[in-house]
């Protein structure tokens, strides 16, 4: 997608999800046909209908992208039946180390490795090749702050997220000559029913209408990066310089109270 231009075809994964729905609801109106991916067919059926409300048209898919190969299959048929202009992938899970537990269980950090991952990254890149070809196009990958910080207690998360964000900097260095944009988004804490669910302080907490205007207007620019809100930009800085002793005193410290 060249900087500025208005996408027409929208893809959201995550839509059911709370900030999928507001990306959704912000995009939503007269011109715009909105594709809406998520696991919950009831909370997309919904979004839709609000969405049409807006003057969108709207269809609805439900998919667990943890079936990596089916949902890049699902990709591939939804960019042929028409061309996708912008594609957010929103989709993700958030979880910490069960309480008692030295480390995450291998499960879960398999789930959330395919999930936060795996998952929109290959997504991303089959779309990217299609974009390419065409010559313009523009994907918003959704990571987490989490992703700057080691954090003992999110093992998987944390190290998930930072796989994407080094997998979203490499595509878009790939394709940016071909008239493709890559955006990677980099919140803090949303309040999302998800989000609420984790135990543990949440300063600085964001509302996900607020989030997904920060994410169209970065994705409109063609930014590269976008950390939201600033103040965890400066602790990604922070992360850096701290020796590597007191950084890790520090996240240490950070886990959340026992359950």
């Amino acid at each position: 997608m060249i900087s500025g231009s208005l996408p027409k075809k929208i893809l959201v994964t995550g839509a059911s999800g709370g900030l999928g729905g507001a990306l959704a609801g912000h995009y939503a109106g007269p011109g715009v046909h909105l594709s809406l991916w998520g696991r919950d067919i009831v909370r997309l059926s919904a979004l839709a209908e609000a969405c049409r409300q807006a003057g969108a048209s709207a269809e609805v898919r439900s998919l667990d992208i943890a079936d990596v190969a089916g949902a890049v299959a699902a990709l591939l048929a939804e960019d042929e039946a028409g061309a996708v202009d912008l594609a957010l992938f929103a989709s993700g899970l958030g979880d910490i180390r069960a309480e008692g537990d030295l480390v995450e269980a291998p499960e879960l950090v398999a789930r959330l490795g395919l999930v936060n991952f795996a998952a929109p990254a290959a997504m991303a890149a089959a779309l990217a090749g299609r974009m390419a070809a065409r010559g313009s196009g523009g994907i918003v990958l959704v990571g987490s702050a989490a992703a700057f910080h080691a954090l003992p207690f999110a093992a998987a998360y944390s190290g998930s997220k930072a796989g994407l964000a080094r997998f979203a900097e490499a595509l878009r260095v790939g394709v940016r000559r071909h008239g493709v944009t890559v955006t990677l988004v980099s919140p803090g804490f949303i309040d999302t029913a998800a989000c609420r669910e984790v135990p543990g302080p949440k300063p600085l907490m964001l509302k996900p209408d607020d989030v997904a205007a920060r994410i169209a207007a970065a994705a409109a620019k063609g930014k590269a990066h976008a950390i939201m809100p600033w103040p965890f930009a400066l602790l990604r800085l922070f992360d850096r310089l701290l020796p590597r002793v007191l950084r890790e005193r520090l996240l240490l410290s950070l886990a959340p109270p026992a359950r």
